[in-house]
């Protein structure tokens, strides 16, 4: 985005075949490792495919940045809560990956219900020469044992291996919407919505309840929560938006119970702009502290905005994601289309803003310049190394060559979940059971 913001090439994209594609191959998160070089995704049939970034070689110096299969694991499974006659999805909502401590990498995944700590770790050799078990493992008849070996180490075949660590569950009466890994790296949380629960890492068998906001009588609800994270550097604080489109900042030093919160963001609305969908449009679907902590970026409907955390009365800087569609809300409301949950990322300097929209097409903003760009990820135009050329959205009148007419965009392709490589100019982008990785383009 430092050069000219559509000369991005598409770096490789990891395509499973249309035909063979099922409800259970729809991608539902995206999340780069701390370095950036792990990708996780994780679909709707409760699997985790985990890509890992190849290494340069001095005869391939291009290939660095091409993500490759790592590992593939089932993280969950179909459940059924037969107290309250309910089928839990093995879905996976959220993934979040732990800093990394050593060789091993960790990461958290969680669907409607249950968070599970997964450990990914390579092993190249095997132990050889057991004095109670023969080769195949099957053990010896102690009497024939006459001597006693040394069990040797024996290089083999590389193994990439998953295995849960720990299991959280029991703690939610309703569904999980979001996780987030605390920098204290001994604590995260988990929200659904109506409530956000504190565990640490090494305690499954109970967690704390930081915020409920749940009221006596159900039929007095008038929000839920809708997405919450903890800040980037400072572990005492937290944030989390509404389905009332604000957002909260809460302090742990303050309260046990956050209940009350710190400081409370939210735009009041023109009254010259209320419609019967305002409140639907209002909801925010994703809340990102910036990396430096010093903003908050939000997603509702139709536009990303920016908050100072020193100010809440209005936002520090507001983008039109797809205006073109207010004119549309009817029938995105008919179609359930205007509930989607859309995501937003900050690129590794907080410069520039990724999210999602119709027509597989997703949107940047650079903060400083303030110009914006739509792409499109879509099989026509992936050729590997292929650069992405700037759509446009024309609303009526005469349309010209390059743009596409707002009544023909497809709903159905929506890009829902990205992400940002954390140091560089490296995209994630799933669009249904597709998952596209693009990087700016390299002189």
């Amino acid at each position: 985005m430092d050069e000219e913001v559509d000369n991005r090439k598409i770096n490789s994209s990891f395509l499973r075949d249309h035909n063979y594609a099922t409800e259970a191959d729809i991608i539902s998160t995206v999340e780069f490792n701390s370095t950036g070089e792990l990708l996780a995704t994780g679909d709707k049939g409760g699997r985790v495919v985990v890509f890992q970034r190849e290494q340069e070689t001095k005869n391939q110096p291009h290939r660095r940045g091409e993500y490759n299969v790592y590992s593939t694991f089932q993280s969950h499974e179909p459940e059924f809560d037969y107290l309250k006659s309910l089928e839990i999805e093995e879905k996976i909502n959220k993934i979040r990956w732990l800093p990394q401590q050593n060789a091993a990498y960790f990461l958290l995944s969680t669907n409607d219900k249950t968070v599970k700590l997964w450990k990914i770790s390579e092993r190249d050799k095997r132990p050889e020469g057991y004095n109670l078990k023969d080769e195949d493992g099957r053990i010896r008849d102690p009497t024939t044992i006459k001597a006693l070996r040394v069990p040797v180490l024996r290089p083999m075949d590389l193994m990439v291996e998953a295995t849960p660590r720990r299991v959280f569950s029991n703690a939610h009466t309703y569904h999980i919407n979001s996780i987030s890994v605390n920098s204290d790296c001994e604590t995260y949380m988990s929200t659904d919505d109506l409530r956000i629960n504190l565990w640490n890492l090494e305690i499954t068998n109970k967690s704390f309840n930081i915020v409920d906001i749940k009221p006596n009588n159900m039929e007095e609800l008038t929000e839920v929560i809708t997405a919450a994270e903890f800040h980037p550097n400072q572990c005492n604080t937290f944030v989390y938006s509404s389905s009332k489109g604000s957002i909260r900042l809460c302090d742990m030093r303050a309260a046990a119970l956050c209940d009350s919160h710190s400081k409370f963001f939210e735009e009041p609305e023109d009254p010259s702009n209320r419609s019967f969908f305002s409140e639907i449009i209002s909801s925010i679907s994703d809340v990102k502290f910036s990396h430096s902590g010093h903003y908050l970026m939000t997603r509702d409907y139709l536009t990303v905005k920016v908050w100072d955390l020193n100010m809440e009365n209005k936002p520090l800087e507001t983008y039109q994601v797809h205006d073109y569609l207010r004119s549309k809300l009817c029938s995105l409301y008919e179609n359930d289309c205007i509930f989607d949950k859309f995501e937003c990322v900050w690129n590794g300097t907080d410069s520039v803003l990724m999210t999602g929209s119709y027509n597989n097409f997703f949107r940047m903003f650079d903060r400083n310049t303030k110009r914006d760009v739509t792409l499109e990820a879509s099989r026509e135009n992936s050729k590997p190394r292929a650069i992405l050329k700037p759509r446009k959205v024309c609303v009526g009148g005469k349309r010209r060559k390059d743009e596409i007419s707002v009544d023909s965009l497809d709903f159905s392709k929506k890009i829902l979940h990205t992400a940002w490589h954390p140091s560089e100019n490296i995209i994630a982008v799933a669009a249904t059971n597709n998952l596209y990785i693009f990087q700016d383009k390299i002189n």
